[in-house]
């Protein structure tokens, strides 16, 4: 019999192909997710920083201006802060929407190789049976020929 030989194998391959790729690229958003984590993290530390040294500053003394200068720029920080977070969101709503088109792949490359496998058992199954037949031909070609002799003799 010959050789077994899927139709859809071309699919599965592009399939798994396109699932290789989206791994990829969840992996490159997580990488940016960790990142801009980092950088919303630093922008806290300045804030907190910012924060500390007025409060210091504030228990000797400041003038107004000096004041103002530290509002100001925890204003700015908090703006940064904000802004940081906002993309630290749309960071982690693009990675969970890589993630879902990773899951939605995968589901189809199992659906195709479910397919194959079955296209496969079958396979065997129709390989077997035509092995037996053979060998059941085989045993009756030469049991009709023994009997063929004996009556002759």
């Amino acid at each position: 019999m010959k050789k077994f030989r899927f139709p859809l194998d071309i699919v599965l391959e592009y399939r798994r192909q396109v699932q290789d790729s989206l791994q990829v690229e969840l992996g490159a958003a997580a990488a940016e997710v960790r990142r801009q984590e980092q950088v919303l993290e630093n922008a806290r530390r300045r804030y907190a920083d910012i924060n500390r040294e007025y409060r210091e500053k504030a228990a000797l003394g400041l003038s107004i201006a000096e004041m103002r200068g530290y509002e100001t720029g925890l204003k700015v920080q908090q703006g940064v802060i904000a802004r940081e977070l906002a993309q630290l969101e749309t960071l982690r709503r693009r990675m969970e929407a890589k993630r879902q088109e990773l899951v939605s792949a995968k589901l189809d490359v199992s659906s195709v190789e479910k397919l194959r496998e079955k296209k496969l058992q079958a396979y065997v199954k129709d390989v077997e049976k035509s092995e037996e037949q053979f060998i059941d031909d085989l045993v009756g070609a030469r049991s009709n020929s023994g009997r063929s002799a004996s009556l002759e003799s």
